[in-house]
């Protein structure tokens, strides 16, 4: 029996669309495997009603095939699925790490990356690494046609998850399909000066890198009261808002004094909407980790 802690994660970051990533401290998913003859899952935990346990429908039923490693799955769900904070490649990461040492298959953890990308097909449509690279990998990822990169980044984030969901298949259909040349131009800069504050960990540049012209703008009208949101976040001290994912949640860049701040104003900007939230306060973490086995 192996035990895996897997992260939540925040993809994109505002200006790196379908290509950066970041894992998060907290919250995460508890995935634990057992060898079997046929594979079975069962989920508890946050949002585990709407989560199918078929292995035909769930994310973790892909990454068994292509491991070839049945098992006895079971998901303690920590991030709540619809949540734009990766829940399902949480628990397609966990399961890809937690059957791979099961099984002794000997891959590496970049190996692992597209394997647990095919379970993010199942519920997107999409096999997308931007979100399952972090949660195995950890740190800041820069996802491309060439593999994964990380680097370790020490960044202060604030996450508010309000009580709505958006489904991932919802928000990319509001996604352009074609954008100005000087929305991409500024965009381009935009995620460079990100990238490079991640090197740096410098939540200032992280901060000025997030904003981004294209798609964030498009996917904040799915979140009511983001507006506002965004606007007490940064007059707490934060360095930088967006979007978290496809939504609903809203990520924060900030310095460790303002976290609390930051994550009180965000609270009370979606109290002021109607709106019930959760805050996290976070940082840039770890990815899949071995707890037992």
């Amino acid at each position: 029996m192996v035990t895996v802690r897997a992260p939540a994660t925040s993809a994109n970051l505002g200006s790196g669309f379908d290509v950066f990533g970041a894992a998060l401290s907290r919250p995460a998913d508890v995935v634990t495997v057992e060898k079997a003859a046929e594979t079975t899952i069962e989920v508890t935990g946050v949002g585990a009603q709407y989560i199918p346990e078929d292995p035909e429908k769930n994310t973790v039923g892909a990454v068994v095939k292509a491991l070839d490693a049945p098992a006895r799955i079971h998901i303690d769900k920590g991030v709540r699925p619809a949540s734009g904070l990766g829940s399902s490649a949480a628990s397609a990461a966990g399961a890809a790490v937690a059957l791979n040492r099961l099984y002794d298959r000997g891959l590496s953890r970049e190996e692992l990356v597209p394997i647990a990308a095919e379970g993010e097909a199942v519920v997107s449509g999409v096999a997308h690494s931007d979100n399952v690279a972090p949660s195995i990998l950890g740190g800041f990822t820069v996802t491309t046609a060439e593999g994964t990169r990380s680097v370790d980044a020490a960044i202060p984030l604030v996450v508010c998850l309000p009580d709505v969901a958006v489904s991932t298949r919802d928000a990319r259909r509001v996604v352009p399909e074609t954008a100005p040349m000087d929305d991409l131009v500024e965009t381009v800069g935009n995620a460079a000066t990100l990238a490079i504050g991640m090197c740096r960990s410098d939540p200032d540049l992280v901060g000025l890198g997030m904003d981004d012209p294209v798609v964030t703008p498009e996917r904040a009208r799915l979140i009511t009261g983001y507006d506002e949101v965004r606007e007490r976040a940064f007059d707490a001290g934060a360095t930088g808002v967006t979007v978290s994912g496809a939504g609903p949640a809203v990520i924060a860049a900030c310095r460790d004094r303002d976290r609390r701040g930051v994550a009180a104003a965000m609270l009370d900007a979606f109290d002021g909407a109607g709106i019930e939230a959760r805050a996290y306060q976070s940082r840039i973490g770890r990815g899949s980790t071995i707890l037992d086995e």
